[in-house]
């Protein structure tokens, strides 16, 4: 699969009229049109709801975006509880699912009416302690233990996973959960991360669905929900093909009408908590050549950094990268490319074959959408990029501005008589 750039040289060089580079851009054609091939593949259930991973791209003009679909917000901190709510989400469209929680998250969530998404059943006595009177709706996540398997090889380790609980530890829960008035039950579970096959959903909704079955039986709770949670992921490299989210649907519908309906529990509600696939292919990390460098091997320095993409320095990461304006020539240099923090390991791109690169040429690098700018950080003194929209009209939008000096002495007590300058 050849990946095209949602954006051109020519609409760059027009960008960065206003907006230097480095910087990310989202694409809200395509965002809008994947949120509706999501809503589209699970109509069949109609309590049907994705609830998008809010840490994978925080920022309140992506999230409104989704709420014209009805989509919710998964939430896992205080500040994310916040935008959330901030963005107009109400209780009902807020999922909150976080670990080692401290005691003032769970009492912001609770005073939203947030559904609450328990990872521990430790956590039952400690969010009662906090709220008293329990929610009528909680949820519980499932960690099954053990290695993950697909037909297509293994996909993740749970039983190293430090989410979740056992099946014996989830059962406990339920029933001290009804026996304190919780009324209504949901499930959650996420055994593997950016899974591209078709197979994942369905294959965790089937667990999903069978234990619930048993739960069922076994406390008498009444499941109102069962949480997906994220794991459809996106190809990374050109040489995948991504999912098919309307065979995931269907493939999730089938283990529906095996396991749900037989058991009579037919109006079960079906979550996702998708952000990487929602968001991935629809944002991109633009950055310029500044610097080429000729020692062992060829270097190409850009003025983007891991502070703006985070991902190939802390996981060896692949990101397709694209030289715009140069889209169809030969590949015919290898190339390290570079960012600027003194860590070796700041690379987007190593012993890749691309065309030359010139100083000045703009690189696009692909599927920063979900889990890029969200990760950013300040080693070295960088700063935050800005973030950018490209709208439905070829419009672009400021959504999010590019970070000052100012912002980042602002948490310094000792600067607050001195004006910063830049």
């Amino acid at each position: 699969m050849k990946k095209i750039p949602f954006v051109t040289k020519e609409q760059v060089e027009e960008i960065v009229k206003t907006y230097p580079t480095p910087f990310h851009i989202y694409d809200e054609k395509g965002i809008r049109e994947n949120a509706k091939a999501v809503k589209e593949a699970f109509a069949w259930n109609k309590g049907f709801r994705e609830y998008f991973a809010v840490k994978a791209t925080p920022n309140p003009y992506i999230l409104k975006i989704l709420k014209d679909y009805d989509f919710g917000c998964d939430c896992s901190s205080y500040t994310e509880l916040m935008l959330a709510k901030s963005c107009g989400f109400d209780g009902e469209h807020i999922m909150f699912s976080s670990n080692e929680t401290p005691a003032e998250e769970y009492a912001y969530a609770n005073k939203l009416n947030a559904i609450i998404n328990l990872d521990d059943i430790t956590h039952i006595d400690f969010l009662e302690e906090i709220v008293g009177t329990l929610p009528e709706t909680m949820s519980c996540r499932f960690n099954p233990g053990g290695v993950f398997e697909l037909s297509n090889g293994i996909m993740d380790n749970p039983g190293d996973s430090k989410y979740g609980m056992t099946r014996e530890q989830i059962v406990e829960a339920y029933k001290i959960l009804k026996s304190k008035g919780v009324r209504k039950f949901g499930i959650h579970a996420f055994l593997a991360s950016n899974t591209v096959t078709n197979e994942y959903y369905p294959e965790l909704a089937a667990q999903l669905f069978e234990l619930i079955v048993e739960i069922q039986k076994e406390t008498g709770c009444d499941f109102d929900f069962v949480n997906l949670s994220g794991g459809v992921g996106i190809p990374y490299t050109p040489d995948k093909e991504p999912n098919d989210i309307r065979a995931i649907g269907e493939g999730v519908r089938k283990a529906y009408e095996k396991i749900i309906v037989p058991a009579g529990l037919d109006g079960l509600k079906i979550y996702a908590e998708m952000g990487r696939f929602m968001l991935g292919p629809y944002g991109a990390l633009v950055t310029k050549a500044i610097h080429e460098k000729h020692i062992y091997k060829e270097y190409i320095g850009v003025d983007a950094c891991a502070a703006n993409l985070m991902r190939p320095a802390m996981y060896g990461s692949y990101h397709h990268v694209t030289v715009l304006g140069k889209e169809n020539a030969e590949a015919t240099e290898v190339y390290d490319v570079v960012g600027s923090l003194c860590e070796n390991n700041d690379k987007f791109a190593i012993d890749r074959k691309l065309p030359k690169i010139d100083m000045g040429d703009y690189i696009y690098i692909h599927d920063t959408g979900a889990h890029g700018f969200a990760m950013g950080y300040h080693y070295n003194g960088r700063l935050l990029s800005a973030e950018l929209l490209l709208q439905e009209d070829g419009s672009v939008k400021l959504i999010r501005r590019a970070e000052t000096p100012a912002d980042y002495f602002a948490t310094f007590d000792c600067f607050e008589d001195i004006k910063i300058t830049e």
